[in-house]
């Protein structure tokens, strides 16, 4: 169900199983883990995740699921929250295209992504009224951070589904594009950014990571930002963009 595409320094997984909405079972969540160790292995320099069909990705494949012996915390707490850590943790840019169904743990591969775009179409919110269920896979976090206390109880109590469009205009998400150019565009992106300072963006992302977490104020994420600078100028790169800089070139960093 999981595959791997790694050229140009870019690694591309995919979510294939389209005719069940890319819903994911333990398998393939195993596969989803072992795709992103191999990308790291590889030593790519961005990294895309997306779904193939109508749909990113539904949430948990619950068709043989009996609710009458179905350890629910086994799934989310052994499987779904170390993936989602690990995703979160990936060592270069990592971005998400979605369209169609982004629910449940499908959500949650959004949160652990660093750039999400979606498609004007995309679904997002919380189905599980219907299913005596609970949001999970981060998607309480989410919400409550980027739309506030009240809509977010409103989304989980009524199971209305936001679009694509709303979730941007929410502050969901970054952008969201056509559904037919969804794909293109973010390839487009992600393509630039592989043949950036990754050692920059990754101190970017360490940082934006302790502000989410940690709560860090002004002064303390400032004195952060120093130090990260301060480890940056001794690289390849961060001479490269000064030469390239002065000598009115495109600079070329090797990441």
């Amino acid at each position: 169900m999981i595959e791997l595409h790694i050229n140009d320094g870019i690694a591309e997984v995919v979510l294939n199983a389209p005719q069940k909405l890319n819903a994911l079972n333990e398998e393939a969540l195993a596969e989803l883990s072992q795709a992103y160790d191999d990308a790291e292995a590889a030593g790519v320099r961005a990294l895309l995740l997306r779904g193939e069909g109508r749909a990113f990705c539904a949430g948990r494949d619950i068709s043989t699921v009996d609710p009458a012996n179905d350890d629910a915390y086994a799934y989310l707490g052994g499987l779904v929250t170390p993936l989602l850590k690990k995703m979160a943790a990936f060592p270069a840019p990592t971005f998400a295209a979605a369209q169609g169904a982004c629910l449940g743990v499908g959500l949650g591969l959004l949160v652990a992504a660093d750039v999400v775009y979606v498609a004007e179409n995309a679904k997002i919110g919380s189905p599980f009224a219907n299913l005596g269920a609970t949001l999970d896979s981060g998607g309480h976090w989410l919400f409550t951070e980027r739309l506030g206390a009240h809509r977010t109880l409103d989304l989980i109590y009524t199971a209305d589904l936001m679009s694509g469009s709303e979730a941007v205009a929410a502050g969901l998400f970054s952008r969201a594009f056509a559904a037919d150019e969804l794909l293109d565009r973010t390839r487009e992106i992600v393509a630039r950014v592989a043949t950036g300072a990754t050692g920059a963006f990754l101190a970017s992302k360490e940082l934006v990571a302790q502000i989410r977490d940690s709560r860090v104020g002004l002064w303390t994420a400032m004195e952060e930002e120093n130090k990260a600078q301060g480890v940056l100028c001794g690289t390849d790169d961060y001479a490269e963009g000064f030469s390239a800089f002065i000598e009115k070139r495109k600079p070329v960093f090797q990441g």
